[in-house]
């Protein structure tokens, strides 16, 4: 998998219903619009069962929300990393806190989705879980305390330890991965605490995915990471 330009915004579309069908056709269109005006990398996430439709009418990155590791055939309800491909995915989240995974599943899901030319970004919601999904040799690991999400409390003001602690622990381990900050990032102050405690780009979700005005919040977050 081709890295992704770095700095870079992921916006997670949840289940949000403002994201969700159609709607999340509309977001996704926005999300490319504010991408291209500002030469600013946004990938989105939306559901699995808007993968395909999103993917068709958009020409940035479109990742899942998440995948299984398996192959195909016995695993009914799984979410496997064939099916990504074919329904327009170029990478997929794993380990979301809200849908938390074994680390010995994640770490075949990325061996997985290396395979399969997908890019990964695992979370993780505090430092050794950051370390150990880091020696997997992931494409990014996005460091998003549970507490903080959805709260618009950004960890990389409430808990700027955190980040910058865990950007060095993970870099004894793999000097190579991306490194994402998550949870209450939602506007550009945060997004420049971030990188200025060594973050390559965020993930968020709520900010944007659940705005009435979700063009002007990606110019505000955006607007730190223009060249």
């Amino acid at each position: 998998m081709s890295r992704i330009r770095t700095p870079v915004v992921i916006i997670n579309f949840k289940t949000y219903p403002q994201a969700t069908g159609e709607n999340a056709v509309v977001l996704a269109k926005t999300c490319e619009a504010v991408s291209k005006e500002f030469n600013v990398p946004i990938v989105v996430a939306p559901q699995i069962s808007d993968l395909y439709r999103v993917s068709q009418v958009v020409d940035i990155p479109v990742f899942s929300q998440h995948m299984d590791p398996g192959e195909q055939g016995r695993f009914t309800g799984h979410v496997l990393g064939e099916a990504l491909v074919e329904a327009g995915c170029s990478g997929t989240l794993l380990n979301h806190s809200e849908n938390r995974m074994q680390l010995a599943d994640v770490e075949m899901a990325v061996t997985k989705a290396r395979k399969l030319n997908l890019y990964t970004v695992v979370c993780t919601n505090n430092p050794n879980v950051s370390v150990a999904a880091s020696t997997m040799k992931p494409d990014s690991v996005a460091v998003e305390p549970p507490e903080l999400i959805g709260t618009g409390i950004s960890v990389s003001q409430a808990q700027p330890e955190v980040i910058r602690g865990t950007v060095e622990l993970i870099r004894d381990v793999n000097k190579d991965v991306v490194i994402l900050c998550g949870a209450g990032i939602s506007n550009g102050d945060d997004v420049s605490a971030a990188m200025k405690l060594g973050s390559q780009g965020v993930l968020l979700a709520s900010a944007v995915a659940k705005s009435d005005k979700p063009g002007a919040v990606l110019r505000s977050l955006t607007h730190p990471l223009r060249k």
